[in-house]
């Protein structure tokens, strides 16, 4: 009864921990309702393309009577708006799963260009909709900004992310277990360990390689938040798995389990890698200050 209330408890935390981030990440698009021609609409707008898909924004927007039109420039360059007027159109969807398990065989909305940028370059942009009401205009005092990327292949992504997620899971476990005293905590304890290497320090670079042309841009070489939350992990889960060798020390599963959902919990892609285009040089941003 023990194990399944922590089982229990592990799924439910690591669950909201990973919605959390999901939701609150800077590349996680940015949600806002609308009223057009009397109907609303809840309108996602794209923070983050990859440059090997259509560099486009779209408005999921029903009514072909709109206008609309998105104004952009680079982020952080003294630079005029240009802007590009949006046009109903329909992509076919060539996936099995949409295709056969939802019945889903294309996309439709309106879609307007946007200039693709190089890796980790940035655009900030907002939208102006017109409908019989009159024109409202979205963002245009705080614009969205899309940050591109290279394309990471399925095969890297997928188990990264998988094993990330279990990673925390068990991590999350260990934790639990070491509060009350179970002995499975250092089982628990030593597969997160395994995990974070595989998916953080292994993986993770790879996705970092191929989405932003280097493999590694936290500490000693930059500060890039995403990798450098984690190696903190992975350090506190290297402590915690070496000071229970021989003694049961449940103390350092607990705070190792409580860094790693600390930091689990901070968006993914905060102050992540960033084109500078003044110098050409992609820079990181600084790792929060309570770490």
């Amino acid at each position: 009864m023990k194990k399944t209330i922590l089982w229990i408890l592990t799924i439910i935390i690591t669950l909201s921990a990973a919605i959390y981030q999901r939701k609150t990440g800077p590349t996680h698009p940015k949600e806002v309702k609308v009223t057009i021609n009397d109907s609303i609409y809840k309108l996602k707008l794209i923070r983050s393309i990859a440059l090997d898909d259509r560099s486009e924004v779209k408005l999921k927007i029903k009514d072909p009577a709109v206008k609309a039109k998105i104004y952009y420039k680079r982020l952080g360059i003294q630079e005029e708006f240009s802007f590009a007027e949006f046009e109903h159109k329909e992509y076919p969807i060539k996936s099995f799963t949409m295709n056969k398990v939802f019945g889903v065989y294309s996309e439709n909305g309106f879609f307007a260009p946007v200039p693709a940028q190089p890796a980790a370059g940035k655009l900030e942009y907002y939208i102006e909709i017109t409908d019989s009401k009159g024109t409202q205009t979205l963002f245009r005092e705080s614009p969205v900004v899309i940050r591109f990327k290279g394309g990471v292949p399925s095969f890297v992504l997928a188990p990264h992310v998988l094993i990330m997620f279990i990673a925390m899971l068990f991590s999350t476990l260990a934790g639990l277990m070491a509060v009350v005293k179970e002995p499975l905590y250092k089982k628990y304890a030593l597969w997160t360990l395994i995990l974070l290497a595989a998916g953080g320090m292994v993986l993770g670079p790879i996705v970092q390689k191929y989405a932003f042309g280097e493999f590694w841009t936290g500490i000693p070489f930059g500060w890039d938040l995403t990798d450098n939350k984690t190696l903190i992990s992975f350090v506190f889960w290297i402590l915690a798995v070496y000071m229970n060798r021989k003694t049961d020390r449940p103390v350092y599963t607990i705070v190792a389990a409580f860094i790693l959902l600390l930091v689990y919990s901070i968006p993914h892609s905060m102050f992540g890698s960033e084109l500078d285009y003044t110098t050409g040089k992609v820079t990181q941003g600084m790792l929060m200050t309570f770490f």
